[in-house]
Parts: C-alpha cells; structure tokens; sequence
C-alpha cells in the first residue's frame, strides 16, 4: 500500500505530462490549420464533374506526394550544414596529406643528391686543381653507388606506404626522425662548404670518402627508424578492452608501447575485422516496450478544467491508471520472457523454412549441373544465370528470415546473388551459403557503405601523442555508437625454477608370497 505523499506526487507527475501533452496538441492543430489554409490558398482544389470537392485521406502527411518541378532531390538544413562540414574536414584532411607528402619528397630528394652533388660540384667548379682519383678512389665509387640504391629501397619500404589513416595528430617519432635527418644533412652541408668549397680541397679521393661516409650514417639513422617505428611496438606491454556502447560487445587485445592515436588506429583495424556488425534494429525492442509501458498513463480530460465533477472523476481515474501501471510493472519480467520466447521460436521456424529452401535450391544446381554436361558448351549456363534462376526459389524465405531476425538493411538483392554465384562458382554446399546469413559476421563482410569513409572521433583525456598507461582511458565515437578503450598494464611476471632429483620417483614394489586367498 503506497503512502498518500507518493500518491500525490505521481499525481502532479501525470498532471504535468498531461499539460505538456496538451500543449503540444494544440501547437500541432495550429500548425495543421495553418499549413490547411496555405494549401488552399496556393493549391487549386481538383473538382469532378458534379462540382464536389474530392474527399482527403486523414493521413495525408504520410501518403500525399508532392511533386514540384524545381528539383528531384530535397535537402534538409541538417543535411546541408553536415555536408559543408564533411567538405571542409575533407579538404583539410587532403591539405594536410598532401603537404606531408611534399615535404618527404623534397626530404627524400635532399637525401638522395646530397651525396651526389659532393662528387659533382669539385669537378665543375675546380677541375685543374684536382688530383687524380686511383683505384681505391674508383672502388669507392662503387660502394657509394650501391648503398644509395639499399638505402633507396629501404626508405620506399619503410616511409612510402599508402596511408592506412589519418591521425589528429603528427606522428611523434616520425617527425623527430625527420627533423634529425635535416639537421644531419644541414650539417654535412655546412661542413662542406667551409672546409671544401672556400678552400678547393684538390684531394677527391678524400673528398669521395666523406661522401662515403654520410651515406654510412644516413644507413644508420634508417636502421634507428627501424627500431623506432617497428620493432618498438612488437613487444606486447598492455591489455586493452573495447567495449560497443549500444550492445555491449566486447574484445581484447594486447598492444605495445604505441601512442594513443596510434592505439586507436590498431583498435579500430580489429573492431572491422572482429566485432559483429553493429545492427541498430536489434536496439528497438526495448524502447518499444518502454514506449507501450508509458502509453498506459494518458489520462483525457475531456470537459477541461472548469468542471469540478468531470475533474474529480479524472482524479480517480488517475488514480486508477497508476495503480495499474504499478502492477503492470510488477509483471513486465514475464512479458519480456515471453517476447523473447516468442521471437526464439519464430526465428527457428524461419531458419527451418530457409535452410529446407536452400537445400532443394541447390538439389536443384546439381541436377542442372547433370544435365549441362550432356549438353554442347554453347547452352552452358554461367554461375550468374544459374543464380539468377534458383533465386526466385529461395528469395522469399530468405526475405522473412532476414526481416525476423532484423538484418534485412544488411544484404541487398544485388549482393544476395553475387554470394550464391561466387559459392556455385566454388561448388560449396548450402550450408555454406546460409553461414553469412545465420549469423552476423564482421563489418568488413558487408558492403562498403557500412564501413567506407566513416568518419571517427578520439574523444581522451590525455594528450593522443602520449603513449598508453594502466588505466588510460579514450573513446572512438562514431554517428550511432562509440568504442570505449580501457588499458591495463600486463604485470610483471616472476618465474622460479625448482629442481626434482630424477631418482625420486623410482619405487620398489615387493610382492608377499602368503596372501588372504
């Protein structure tokens, strides 16, 4: 038995939603009345013959079509501030990449003719004062030769690789290796100017050397590339847990020592490659039935206010409607139950009608398969038309297993018949076939629009550039949902040996000759 002071504060809770109600009522009639008058005002109303006016759907809003001759297409003002958004964080994006990609090239060419402008310029600034370059000289023309070609090929394959992101942020050790390389050289640069240039050194053979050995330490910045960029992060250090915001799925992975841009770079390659799709519609039976548990609290009040009678009874009335709602409540455990038991066993229904369909469908391809053997290799169907023809058998019980099991967003027509044509192409069974349907596989199975240029968003309270740390915390926010990232350190583990002498586990076993027997 509730109290009257709960009572009467449920009571002014309903009342105060029943004015809101109310209020928003009588907007929407003012708005409906309004656009009414200006259709009848702009719109000529179409007569028939006896001059009456044609009678109007109530639901007009949901199924007239108004075709205007400006545009085929509409856009909302939502839409066009987001699309002005998406342009300009793509402008910013290309901007950004391709002035990154300009200063490596002019990096890289620096690199590269450095070298070869020390072997150059004495010979066309000084050639008479030269001394003449012996075999040991030639011999290290050669080496410089090919260790500009190593270090060519090492640096195409380490730095100029096709961008798998892009990152809020510059790249902490990529830069430094950068900014390292140009003072490198600047210095190389300085040296040779003030020692070899304004003097005209005459001996090339040891001005070849020097070249020699700016080559041999460009060689060894790159091998510290190596370890920095690479070999760094291999060593597992941390154990981080990704966590779906809308449903709860849940992965673990182990990282190393990364920064937390780059964390969440390798985050996200294995949420597309593992997680299940994300399916919103699996998300609405629990706000549907919160819907239907809050629709059993309207309460009308037809006369108004001003009348004291028809006011009591709506007080009772509102009374009786939250008792209600109190015990309805008390019982939304066994409806859930029972919803769910029912969505079980119509699931299983449609899978049985599905897999007995895809079965006789291919029953069907191998007797096709018979006969065409028999025929000339002119009237050989493809596996294209071959799918064309066996889908019609299959389609509609594809079509209600999908709507039941709410992935029918998830699998057009188009891509239905390309995956029965690819497994008749591999001759796989229907079992294999119904396996992308069955179950929810990862994003990257879907079509492009699931996944293609989604634009993510690293929400941390740390700096991105800084590296991971037990219990870092950040966020990988998209449109519908948001991956939550929890680090743990993997702790330090201590291993003893203890050694067990061999002779130990030998044991005698004597026999009595006098038994009970």
């Amino acid at each position: 038995m509730q109290s009257p002071t709960v009572m009467d504060a449920e009571e002014e809770e309903v009342l105060q939603v029943l004015e809101v109600c109310q209020t928003i009522e009588e907007f929407r009639e003012v708005i409906v009345t309004t656009i009414e008058e200006d259709s009848n005002d702009s719109l000529p109303v179409a007569s028939s013959g006896t001059g009456t006016k044609p009678s109007q759907d109530d639901n007009w809003g949901e199924t007239t079509t108004a075709v205007t001759g400006t545009s085929e297409h509409s856009l909302s003002q939502e839409d066009i501030v987001r699309i002005t958004k998406d342009l300009e964080d793509s402008v910013g994006l290309d901007c950004r990449r391709y002035f990154t990609l300009t200063l490596a090239v002019v990096l890289g060419l620096l690199v590269f003719l450095t070298p070869v402008a020390f072997l150059v310029l004495p010979h066309l600034l000084w050639p008479e004062k030269l001394q003449s370059c012996g075999t040991a000289c030639e011999g290290l023309f050669i080496s410089v030769a090919f260790k500009l070609l190593i270090l060519l090929l090492a640096v195409w394959a380490l730095f100029f690789r096709s961008p798998r992101a892009g990152l809020p942020r510059v790249f902490v050790f990529r830069a430094l290796l950068a900014v390292l390389v140009l003072l490198f050289v600047m210095s190389y640069w300085l040296f040779y100017g003030v020692r070899i240039l304004d003097t005209q050194d005459d001996n090339y053979q040891g001005i070849v050397q020097y070249a020699v050995s700016l080559v041999d330490a460009l060689l060894f910045i790159h091998y510290l590339a190596i370890v920095l960029l690479e070999l760094r992060q291999l060593q597992p250090c941390f154990s981080v847990c990704v966590m779906r915001s809308t449903d709860g799925e849940k992965r673990h992975y182990n990282l190393g020592q990364l920064s937390i841009q780059r964390a969440a770079l390798a985050v996200l390659e294995h949420y597309y490659c593992d997680f299940p799709v994300h399916n919103p519609a699996l998300l609405s039976a629990s706000k549907s039935r919160a819907a239907k548990h809050l629709a059993g609290l309207k309460v009308y009040n037809v006369d108004g206010p001003g009348n004291n009678a028809a006011a009591g009874m709506a007080h009772s009335q509102s009374r009786a409607m939250i008792a209600a709602a109190a015990r309805r409540r008390d019982t939304s455990h066994n409806e859930l139950y029972y919803e769910d038991a029912e969505h079980e066993r119509r699931v299983r229904k449609r899978k049985a009608r599905l897999v007995v369909a895809v079965e006789e469908a291919f029953t069907h391809i191998k007797r096709m398969q018979e006969e065409e053997q028999k025929k000339t290799p002119v009237d050989v169907m493809d596996p294209r038309e071959a799918a064309q023809a066996i889908f019609p058998s299959m389609a509609r019980a594809l079509q209600k297993y999908l709507r039941t099991t709410k992935q029918q967003h998830c699998h057009s027509m188009e891509s239905i018949q390309q995956h029965l044509a690819f497994c008749i192409t591999n001759n796989m069974t229907p079992k294999a076939f119904l396996e992308s349907y069955l179950s929810a596989g990862p994003t990257l199975q879907y079509s492009r629009s699931h996944w293609l240029a989604r634009q993510w968003t690293l929400i941390s309270d740390a700096s991105v550039t800084s590296g991971l740390s037990d219990g870092c915390v950040f966020q990988l926010k998209c449109v519908d949902f948001s991956l939550v990232v929890t680090t743990k350190k993997i702790p330090y583990i201590q291993m003893s040996e203890e050694y067990i002498d061999p002779k130990s586990h030998k044991f005698v076993l004597r026999l009595q000759s006098e038994t009970s027997v």
